[in-house]
């Protein structure tokens, strides 16, 4: 992550602040995470030297026509100082900005299974358990983990999968 994205999504978790927007820009980000992570074309024009300014911006507001003022501001800043191959990475830290300032974190969880109320609540308690925050928390189904389930929370890692204890268990046989 760039210092130069630090502080472009400082600047916006400033300004979504005074405007009392922080949730509504919060999901223009998701947006903008979900639909930058999909289309390797956008990646592409964004990334690309040999298109100009006013086509990028005019794609931008194209593209993503239903986010709000401060995230059309967020495009002309981005537009203006040739940075807006760091809308991603701005995207991606505002979230985390703002989790930290709401003590809320994202905890990733891989399970065999997707994640019913119940197992959601007792991943909560975990997280709560490991860091003393609160937790959004996305699921991934991977079945190749058999069982149990991983959890990541910042640079946190908690291993609990039937894979994981299968290859402990091969590792100490094999010793």
């Amino acid at each position: 992550m760039s210092r130069a994205a630090i502080r472009y999504a400082k600047a916006v978790l400033s300004l979504a602040q005074d405007k009392k927007a922080t949730e509504d820009v919060q999901k223009d980000m998701q947006s903008i995470i979900a639909t930058i992570d999909g289309s390797a074309e956008l990646r592409m024009v964004l990334n690309s030297p040999l298109i100009k300014s006013e086509v990028k911006l005019a794609s931008l507001r194209e593209v993503f026509k239903s986010t709000g003022d401060l995230t059309q501001k967020l495009f002309d800043t981005l537009i203006t100082n040739k940075r807006v191959d760091l809308l991603d990475d701005v995207a991606k830290q505002y979230i985390v900005l703002l989790d930290q300032l709401n003590n809320t974190q994202l905890a990733k969880v891989t399970t065999a299974i997707p994640l019913n109320e119940a197992l959601s609540t007792l991943v909560q308690a975990k997280v709560k358990e490991l860091t003393g925050n609160e937790a959004t928390i996305e699921n991934v189904v991977d079945e190749s983990i058999i069982g149990g389930f991983i959890l990541r929370v910042g640079d946190l890692q908690y291993n609990a999968s039937i894979a994981n204890k299968l290859t402990s268990l091969k590792r100490e046989l094999s010793n």
